[in-house]
């Protein structure tokens, strides 16, 4: 029951190497928190949303660093041979700002990648999001599906509308005592796997320590509940949506969920992969080259053709 229930609600947790961001920061001011984020390549717009307890570099650049998964997704530099990359960090994240109360996340990070989209005056573009990236990308989905050319939900189906929180309420109890996220790290275990050491948990933990602020995370975490979307609104919608999930994911149930249960979707499952690695898979940057490429401008000229 609970991997059924829960599993579905949980979202990334990418840990890499120190950030090394090649394209020129950008910062906005996002209703008084500041928000950074970059640019690179030129064409139709691709908006890329991290992970959890991720940033632009780990989850779209150097990723994972720690355990034999060690692997570089690369997704900003094949994306920008072809498309305008807009990659951001959300609040409680990266460069961005890390405020401690969960009022300021929620639908304010669904509402940063609008105001994002309104500071370069962009009027459309294509949305991508990995774990709690799709989990904001799902929710944009329904709150603003004009300002939306597609929508790609990446290690997860997002969140229900009314769906259980308790397993948040503990996750953020954890970080907020300074015990880490050791809970979140063995629900995202695949099933048969052996659950990860003390050891390894505690690397994870002290890495998660350097780069982020465990109460931010925290903050995040219980905003959550915010974020659920009525399955009703999924039924009908009409943006072109892709979903990329590892088999071995234990949120695979969340996105299987969405089968015959969400309009225009179309969905990839990632053989051998699991959550961690999903993104880093010649699947994941494939699957979504070929999915832009057909509901580009061009894309479309030449399906009418």
């Amino acid at each position: 029951m609970f991997r059924r229930v829960m599993l579905p609600l949980i979202f990334a947790i990418v840990l890499a190497a120190p950030t090394t961001l090649r394209a020129e920061d950008h910062f906005f001011d996002s209703n008084g928190v500041k928000i950074h984020y970059i640019v690179e390549g030129k064409g139709e717009p691709v908006v890329l949303i991290h992970g959890f307890s991720a940033d632009i570099d780990k989850n779209w650049r150097t990723g994972f660093s720690i355990g034999p998964e060690s692997a570089q997704p690369m997704i900003v530099e094949a994306l920008s041979k072809k498309y305008q990359v807009i990659a951001i960090d959300n609040r409680g994240h990266g460069q961005s700002d890390k405020p401690r109360d969960p009022k300021d996340y929620g639908v304010e990070m669904v509402e940063d990648v609008i105001r994002l989209l309104d500071h370069l005056k962009i009027k459309q573009a294509h949305v991508v999001g990995y774990s709690m990236g799709a989990i904001i990308t799902a929710k944009l989905l329904v709150m603003h599906p004009d300002r939306l050319l597609t929508a790609t939900l990446g290690g997860s189906g997002g969140i229900r509308e009314g769906a259980p929180t308790v397993f948040f309420d503990q996750l953020a109890s954890s970080l907020e005592q300074g015990k880490g996220m050791g809970m979140l790290i063995e629900a995202l275990t695949p099933a048969g796997r052996p659950k990860p050491s003390a050891e390894r948990i505690a690397a994870i933990n002290a890495a998660l320590a350097q780069s982020n602020d465990p109460k931010a995370l925290a903050a995040v975490v219980r905003s959550f509940k915010d974020l659920g979307v009525a399955p009703a609104k999924l039924e009908i919608n009409q943006v072109p949506t892709l979903a990329l999930i590892g088999d071995l994911d234990p949120l695979k149930t969340g996105v299987d969920a969405l089968k015959g249960h969400m309009g225009n979707l179309k969905i990839v499952v990632i053989e051998g992969a699991d959550h961690m690695t999903a993104v880093t898979s010649p699947v994941f940057i494939k699957s979504l080259s070929e999915f832009l490429a057909q509901n580009s401008s061009a894309g479309k000229l030449k399906k009418a053709g």
